[in-house]
């Protein structure tokens, strides 16, 4: 199984250094397409995708959240974290615990 990493080039090529599939993505058709030959090649397990091309995939996204393989997980690019990766991880935790216990408030949303 392979792990490749979707984004602006600037932000992922270092990963090819360690051996992932860089798929360069500039822009929302790019990304899209990107992640849909990747979630459909069945080779993939995991797609690392900068915070900013995620932006351009809600879809696509959502899409992945329902399957097991390939997981999806949101990077800081370049320019920085958006928060988010971390929103998604707290999101994940939510809904399978059913509290958020990373704040400490139970029972809020």
């Amino acid at each position: 199984m392979k792990i490749a990493v979707v984004g602006d080039y600037d932000s992922i090529l270092g990963f090819k250094a360690v051996g992932l599939d860089v798929c360069p993505a500039n822009g929302a058709e790019e990304v899209k397409a990107a992640l849909k030959r990747l979630m459909n090649d069945g080779e993939t397990a995991i797609i690392y995708i900068t915070e900013q091309a995620a932006l351009f995939a809600d879809e696509e996204i959502a899409e992945c959240r329902d399957r097991l393989v390939p997981a999806l997980i949101p990077i800081p690019g370049r320019e920085g974290s958006l928060g988010i990766g971390k929103q998604r991880v707290k999101s994940s935790i939510e809904r399978a615990v059913g509290a958020d216990i990373i704040s400490g408030s139970i029972g809020e949303n």
